[in-house]
């Protein structure tokens, strides 16, 4: 049965498609099309295939394009600094989602890599990651992250607090080295983007204000066993355009030329926070312009003060592994739902949600969708992709159009999950997180293994987990 609906339930942004089938170039990985059958293929492997193999839900992150990614955004700083004689290092954000693999792709593409926390930092250094070129940040470090960071020798440190100051200095003298660190300061600058993503404003829990930095600088200074290296700041995240980068880096290097006047200011780190595309509508800038611009208006600024470019230091997350992923779903049910008397909307509801994909239900963020296994010449659907959670507010697409005959069984895919997804991803309902699948060249394989009901009852002390198998035999 085909459902259709109008205008006044959809968002004003989304147009109804003239095909609820085509794939939105920049929203999808960019080896991403569809078989002769109408199957939707990623790094070349069906996802009616990648289902069979490995179960839905299902994350699948194309390798080839975040290597690719990896490189066009080195590129692009590296020859922006060098339009103005300084160097450009790029750190990967781990947060936005790392494992053993992600983190040997990015260090053989030349980035060097940021954690937050311990746990960030093992896995790179499981995977192999020169410690040199690992940054550690966090508000709130545990005397036991700062000492494992220092005695690996941990490339950067970037402070938080005056207790951390203090904190780091005795567990670098107990060690007997010397931390190099950088100073967390909030610009001041809001970043157009949601309030609970922005980072730089005052009343927040990150970093200090410029004020202080002065005052900050000069104890790290009186401490023998902690080297400044710069000012950080990060002023948000999904950020499409220039201007707010380039108002926060104005307000830096102001900083950053009175703290010359004590002593070497190697670095200025100016965090991340580039915006990807979610949907046909959004449109960001393109990373070649975006660090044209940042590394211009850092440029202007010294040259205004009659100061040397620092090196400069960046730390993309979700622009690097964010397009790269895909995550597929088996559709459970659907059913319209009358929303007013002459307009319905479609509930597909799909076997994973909110454990799997928080961000809408956190951030109130849009995604797009399309069904993964056929292709369909049923009319446009107007449709909210929903999981299987005991919440209202388990939305995994809040609008979509989608052909009106998805029915139980089809597979749907959800691009642009690459980021904050499975970082995100809880036990919510007791459901067991899935797999993550890297593609590539026409193979598949698990970078990080799925869990099972078993996996959730072994870690329950409280449970005897033959008691979920009453029809084994009990010893």
């Amino acid at each position: 049965m085909t459902h259709s609906s109008a205008g006044a339930v959809a968002p004003e942004w989304l147009a109804v498609p003239d095909d609820p089938n085509d794939l939105a170039e920049a929203v999808w990985p960019a080896g991403a099309d569809r078989d002769a059958d109408g199957v939707l293929r990623i790094g070349g492997i069906p996802a009616s295939q990648l289902a069979r193999d490995f179960g839905t839900p299902l994350y699948v992150l194309d390798e080839d394009g975040v290597r690719a990614r990896a490189r066009e955004v080195l590129a692009a700083f590296r020859d922006a600094a060098a339009r103005h004689g300084t160097r450009a290092r790029v750190y990967y954000a781990g947060k936005a989602f790392l494992s053993g693999a992600v983190a040997r792709w990015v260090r053989e593409e030349g980035l060097a890599i940021d954690v937050a926390t311990g746990g960030e930092l093992a896995i790179a250094l499981a995977a192999g990651a020169d410690p040199q070129y690992i940054g550690l940040h966090g508000n709130n470090k545990s005397v036991a992250e700062l000492e494992h960071a220092a005695s690996v020798g941990v490339g950067s440190v970037v402070v938080d607090s005056a207790i951390e100051i203090e904190r780091l200095a005795a567990v670098a003298e107990r060690l007997g080295v010397v931390q190099r660190v950088l100073v967390r300061v909030n610009s001041g600058v809001h970043a157009e983007t949601h309030d609970f993503l922005a980072t730089a404003h005052e009343d927040q829990k990150f970093g200090f204000a410029l004020a202080q930095a002065p005052d900050i600088v000069a104890r790290i200074r009186e401490l023998p066993h902690l080297r400044f290296a710069g000012l950080h700041c990060h002023i948000g995240s999904q950020i499409f355009g220039p201007a707010g980068f380039a108002e926060s880096a104005a307000r830096l290097v102001e900083v950053h030329a009175r703290l010359l006047e004590g002593g070497d200011v190697p670095q200025l780190n100016l965090g991340g926070g580039y915006g990807i595309a979610y949907t046909r509508a959004d449109h960001p800038t393109p990373i070649t312009q975006l660090a044209g611009d940042i590394v211009d208006a850092v440029a202007r600024e010294c040259s205004a003060r009659g100061i040397p470019v620092p090196e400069l230091a960046f730390e993309p997350g979700r622009a690097i592994v964010g397009r790269a992923g895909v995550t597929l779903y088996e559709v459970g049910t659907v059913k319209p739902v009358q929303v007013s008397d002459a307009l319905s909307r479609l509930y597909v509801s799909v076997d994973g949600g909110m454990s799997d994909n928080i961000r809408t239900a956190l951030y109130g963020a849009q995604y797009s969708a399309r069904i993964a296994s056929r292709t369909s010449g049923a009319a446009p659907a107007l449709a909210r992709v929903v999981g299987r959670h005991c919440e209202s507010g388990d939305i995994v697409v809040d609008a979509e159009y989608l052909p009106g005959d998805v029915e139980p069984g089809d597979l749907l895919a959800v691009p642009a999950t690459g980021a904050y997804c499975y970082s995100l991803a809880s036990n919510y309902n007791a459901v067991p997180r899935p797999p993550v699948v890297a593609v590539s060249g026409g193979s598949a394989r698990v970078i990080v293994r799925g869990e099972s009901i078993d996996d959730l009852l072994a870690r329950d002390l409280g449970l005897d987990p033959r008691a979920a198998r009453p029809n084994e035999e009990k010893a």
